[in-house]
């Protein structure tokens, strides 16, 4: 059986997250010349251990310029890996590839979470006209 308190809180950050999106500036704003996105993202828990894996391919036209991934760790509360200053500083510099990584910032019992994400990523540009 599903715990309520816990499907509300998830129901809690959903709203937030999409709230926080919304009023986001758009990524097509904020870096014109930008024509694709790719990011390959990667979180490993304590020990080097795989948690989870996927590819992110960013719809630029539509796409709010934020870079947040919630954490995988399901005992994690008010974690997640915010990495958006350093993507969007790559973006503006017109960076073909990047990567780079981040620690979770919540909690788990009473102790840091573990998970560390690990990214990289992949853009293209218009050319000057």
């Amino acid at each position: 059986m599903m715990n309520p308190r816990r499907n509300s809180e998830a129901a809690q950050r959903a709203a937030a997250r999409r709230q926080r999106e919304d009023e986001a500036p758009r990524l097509v704003a904020e870096v014109p010349a930008l024509e694709s996105l790719r990011m390959d993202v990667e979180e490993r828990r304590e020990h080097g251990t795989v948690s989870s894996s996927h590819i992110r391919r960013v719809v630029v036209e539509h796409a709010p310029a934020l870079f947040v991934v919630g954490c995988n760790d399901r005992a994690c509360k008010e974690g997640g890996h915010d990495v958006t200053s350093e993507v969007m500083r790559a973006l503006r510099s017109q960076k073909a590839t990047f990567e780079g990584s981040h620690a979770c910032e919540g909690q788990v019992g009473s102790a840091r979470c573990a998970s560390v994400m690990h990214y990289k990523a992949v853009a293209t540009y218009r050319a000057p006209s």
